[in-house]
C-alpha cells in the first residue's frame, strides 16, 4: 500500500508539472497569437469574402500542359467515362480569363474520373495564392464535378494561413473561348469563404471583390 501511495504521489507531482509547463509555454509567443486566433473565430468575428478568379488549364495534348495523367484502372480504356482515370494538375490562376493577365497563384491537386455512368469527377484541390496579404494561404476544395453541367458547386473545406478553418463553397463554369483551342479551358471561380476579420478587407481587395 505504502508502494503504491508512493506512485500515486509521483503521478501527481508529474502531471502538475506538465500542467505548469503546458500552461506557461501557452503564454509564450507564437501560441499565444493562435489563442487570439481561436478566440476571434469561436466569438464570430470572421467575415465572408468572395473571389473571383480564372483557372487556366492546360491539358494533356496542349504543348504547355498543367495537366497530367498519372494513372488508369483496367477499365478505363473501355469505359464511355474513362473510369478510374486519375490527373494531377498545376494550372496557374490570373485575374482575368487572359493567360497574360495578373497570376494569382496556382491550383494544385487531383481529379479522378469516379462515375460509371456519366462524367462525374472527384475533385482534390489546393488553390494556394501567391500575391499580396494572401501569399502562402490556401483554400482546400474538393466535391463531385459533373462537368456537363453549365455550372457546379463545390465545398470549400479548410485553408490554411488568413482562411484557417474557413468554410464556404465555389461555383465553378466553363469560361467560353472564341474560337475555341484545343486542350485548354479556361474556368472561371467564384468563392465564397469566411476568414479571419483581423485581416480586414482592404487587404482582401487586390483579388476579391467585396
Amino acid at each position: 500500500m505504502a508502494k503504491l501511495a508512493s506512485i500515486g504521489s509521483i503521478l501527481t507531482i508529474s502531471c502538475l508539472l506538465v500542467f505548469t509547463q503546458d500552461v506557461y509555454a501557452r503564454k509564450q509567443g507564437p501560441v499565444a497569437e493562435e489563442e487570439s486566433f481561436l478566440r476571434d473565430i469561436f466569438l464570430g468575428k470572421e467575415k465572408i469574402v468572395k473571389i473571383h478568379l480564372y483557372v487556366q488549364d492546360l491539358q494533356v495534348g496542349h504543348p504547355n500542359a498543367t495537366v497530367f495523367e498519372v494513372a488508369t484502372s483496367s477499365i478505363t480504356n473501355t469505359s464511355p467515362y474513362s473510369f478510374g482515370s486519375i490527373h494531377v494538375l498545376d494550372d496557374l490562376i490570373t485575374e482575368e480569363p487572359d493567360i497574360n493577365s495578373r497570376p494569382l497563384g496556382r491550383v494544385q491537386g487531383l481529379t479522378t474520373n469516379a462515375d460509371l455512368s456519366t462524367y462525374g469527377i472527384h475533385l482534390n484541390l489546393n488553390f494556394y495564392f501567391t500575391v499580396g496579404k494572401l501569399a502562402g494561404s490556401t483554400l482546400s476544395i474538393l466535391g463531385r464535378n459533373q462537368i456537363l453541367d453549365d455550372q457546379r458547386e463545390f465545398p470549400v473545406v479548410g485553408g490554411t494561413g488568413i482562411f484557417r478553418f474557413t468554410r464556404g463553397y465555389a461555383i465553378q463554369t466553363f469560361y467560353p473561348m472564341d474560337p475555341a483551342v484545343p486542350n485548354y479551358d479556361v474556368l472561371e471561380y467564384t468563392i465564397y469563404a469566411t476568414y479571419d476579420s483581423k485581416l480586414g478587407e482592404s487587404d482582401v481587395v487586390e483579388i476579391a471583390q467585396m
